[in-house]
Parts: structure tokens; sequence; C-alpha cells
């Protein structure tokens, strides 16, 4: 990719109040997040990792963070999100004694020390970033030499019928853009991140009608952010040409697919980093969430 500072015309604060109005619903709806959270656990079968601090960005509702925990027992984690009430459903599970400590916060400005994380995990969570070159840049930032970054996304592939069915309603942009993976691939190398890898699957969950898969990416906080978006009602005119248009895609079973393209990467932190930022805040007083507005 020629040029690595790709800014994406993501609306950070109607992704944020989307996702904080979403956290009560989250968890009865997130198949799909739950299920490649669920293989990107199983990939750590296969890493030499004993981490003393984890970070989960983009944690949601906890379930990853939670299973980090029971897979690290010994790890300190940090739960990373920016709604807060996830982080407060978030705060919840796990012991009395040994819950994760949570922070408010943004990935693409992380406030947090260099160096400070043996395993920086995130699930579904960089698409939202405004500038995801930058943002790998901070995630290997807060990584430990030798540490590993873990990370999923979604490809350019995703929601493809939902997005080709709305383009013969409106020109406005209805579907949420993503980065392709060998964009990802280019952006590790150039921050420096050792040995990166990068691949890619596809993933395809079907409906009965086009409007219940749009509520649920409603009920999951996951509908269109960006900057281009419509910011008018959408009309239930619009809303039934929509359907009409997305019937095209009805397979032989008569359930309209929804297609998910989804890229999964890790790298290892740098044994040798000069000129990283100085610490902004210490792990030691993240005690509570820091509520971001």
């Amino acid at each position: 990719m020629s040029d690595q500072r790709v800014e994406f015309s993501v609306d950070k604060l109607q992704a944020r109040r989307a996702f904080s109005r979403a956290a009560n619903t989250y968890d009865d709806v997130a198949v799909l997040q739950r299920e490649i959270g669920e293989r990107m656990l199983e990939r750590l079968d296969y890493v030499k990792l004993a981490p003393k601090r984890i970070l989960d960005i983009g944690c949601g509702t906890g379930v990853l963070t939670d299973a980090l925990m029971k897979r690290y027992p010994k790890a300190e984690v940090v739960a990373l999100d920016f709604a807060l009430p996830m982080l407060e459903r978030t705060k919840k599970r796990g012991r009395w004694l040994r819950r994760a400590k949570c922070l408010c916060a943004d990935l693409d400005h992380l406030p947090l020390a260099s160096g400070s994380f043996d395993l920086v995990f995130s699930n579904v969570a960089i698409q939202w970033s405004q500038h995801p070159a930058e943002a790998i840049a901070e995630l290997h930032r807060v990584l430990r030499p030798e540490g590993l970054l873990m990370f999923s996304s979604f490809g350019p592939d995703t929601l493809f019928e939902l997005r080709n069915a709305w383009s013969q309603v409106d020109g406005y942009e209805h579907v949420h853009g993503f980065i392709d993976m060998h964009n990802y691939g280019d952006m590790m190398v150039n921050t420096g991140l050792a040995d990166p890898v990068m691949d890619v699957e596809h993933m395809t969950l079907t409906y009965e009608k086009a409007d219940v898969l749009m509520r649920e990416l409603k009920s999951i906080g996951a509908g269109n952010a960006g900057q281009s978006r419509s910011r008018g009602l959408t009309g239930r005119a619009r809303l039934e040409a929509v359907a009409e248009a997305y019937e095209r895609y009805r397979n032989q079973e008569g359930r309209l697919p929804a297609t998910y393209e989804v890229v999964y990467g890790h790298a290892w932190g740098a044994m040798q980093r000069k000129g990283e930022g100085e610490v902004r805040v210490s792990l030691d007083i993240l005690k509570e969430p820091l509520n971001h507005s």
C-alpha cells in the first residue's frame, strides 16, 4: 500500500453511542463475534506464551476477557473499550478476588505505558479506528519486546450483499468500509512488528428476511458509523426497497446470506524500538474505567 496514513471515515462519537446502547443486547446476538474470538483463542494453543500482563482491546461485554483470565490465571488483564456501558458488564465477570482492570479509552490514543503488555489481543475492533496504520503502531508501542499482538477484523467483502442492495436504493454509505488483509500486513511491517502473519476466511450467516439482519446489526452496535452515511431517518419505503433488492441473493434453501470476510493477524514485538513515547498512564492506577466522552 503506497500511503500508510489511511484515514477511515468513522464517526467515532456515533460508533461509541451505538455500542453503548447495544451493551444490554450484545451478548444475545453477537454469535459471529464470539465464534471469531473463540477461533482466535484456539490459535493461542500453538503459541508458547506465559504473559504477565494482557490487554484486551475492544473487549465489549468481556466474554473474551474472561476467557483470557481463565487461560492465563496468573496474568494481570486490562480490558479496554470506548463504550463505558460495555465495560460495566465486563466488570461483573470473573471472581470477586480476580477481575480485569477496566479502562474506557480509544484504541487510536492508548493512554498506556510503552512496553507494558506481553499479549495484546483485539477481536473485531480495529475496524473502528480512524487511522488504522497509527492504531497498529499504538498496539506495537504498548507491546513488550517479543510480546504477541493478535487481532481480527473484517475485510472488504463483508456484508457485500447488504451493500449492493442499498446501492440499488440510494447513493449513501450504509455499510461500514473495511480494510484489505494485505494492507493490514503492510501496516504491521511498516511499524516494525516482527514476523507478521495474515490470513482470511469467509463466514456466512443466513436470515429469513433482510430486516432481521439489519435489526441484528443494530442490536450489537455494528451499524454504519461512516461520515458519509445518511443523517436522516430511514423510511419504510426505502427499507422495503432494500429488502426487495436483497432478494436476488436468496439461496436454494430459501435463506438470505450475509457474508463476512474475517481477517486474522498476529506478529511479535520487535526487540529494539527507539524513540518510543513516554509513560502516559501507569497501569497501577487503572482501578476503574475512565469515561472519555
